[in-house]
């Protein structure tokens, strides 16, 4: 990509920063539109899926498992379809919000930095959706199964509304798409000899403490088992983090 060497004012920085936006909300603004009339496969075969017994996971361990949901207020649907359609356009333009994002800071960026912030750019696009499956594929049916069987009294039957689903469903998936993002910010910060392999090593310890406290605020109940199944991949991303970091941090190219 050509780059102008001349120095740039402020409101050439605030122009292509507009432009940066106005492309972003384009893009969002047409895939909410596609999102929004396929209404029942979006929901049928991927936002719901995971409430039915047909769902890949629990015919791959041969758990008998179904929860019906019922819709407790009048505008709920309609707001809970727009809701998702939103979500599933932000999702989908994850990539070319990158490339913007990427697009305006490159100016600013030294040689070394840009190789670092390319590299790493990349990398979290692709973890970003790893996250999402990760999320989609164990982490919310494990979590929608556990609070489906768990009850204080068989006196007290569950029943869960789709406001209450479609919240918790949101809430996993953004949360692992956004923490899954460590490792590749770990990757621009060691190539830039911000951290270290052996480092991140020493501070072992200290980042189990706080990835059992995010793991308390990301799970919405904060029940131990809940708290497991959200602690492992996130302690896992840490120990990911320490295989690509490299031994020692390199040093800065000068201008």
């Amino acid at each position: 990509m050509a780059v102008s060497t001349e120095p740039q004012t402020f409101w050439d920085h605030l122009e292509e920063l507009r432009k940066s936006i106005f492309h972003v909300l384009a893009v969002f603004v047409s895939l909410a539109v596609v999102m929004f009339f396929f209404k029942n496969f979006l929901f049928d075969k991927v936002v719901l899926a995971p409430a039915s017994s047909d769902f890949f996971l629990y015919r791959m361990l041969g758990v008998d498992f179904s929860l019906s949901l019922v819709n407790l207020e009048v505008s709920a649907q309609f707001l809970i379809h727009m809701k998702v359609t939103f979500l599933c356009a932000l999702v989908l333009a994850v990539p070319y919000l990158i490339y913007e994002i990427w697009k305006f800071v490159l100016p600013a960026l030294y040689e070394n930095e840009k190789r670092a912030v390319r590299g790493a750019l990349g990398f979290a696009s692709v973890l970003f959706y790893i996250g999402l499956a990760v999320a989609y594929s164990v982490i919310f049916p494990f979590m929608l199964n556990f609070f489906a069987s768990y009850q204080v009294s068989p006196d007290v039957p569950n029943n869960f509304s789709l406001s209450s689903y479609i919240s918790m469903f949101i809430s996993t998936m953004l949360a692992f798409g956004i923490v899954f993002e460590f490792p590749a910010v770990i990757a621009a910060l060691s190539r830039l000899g911000v951290v270290s392999r052996s480092l991140l090593k020493q501070y072992r310890k200290h980042a189990f403490v706080v990835i059992l406290v995010l793991s308390a605020v990301i799970t919405p109940s904060g029940d131990p088992f809940t708290m497991m199944v959200v602690c492992l991949p996130l302690y896992l991303l840490y120990e990911l983090s320490i295989l690509i970091c490299k031994d020692k941090p390199v040093e800065m190219i000068e201008e």
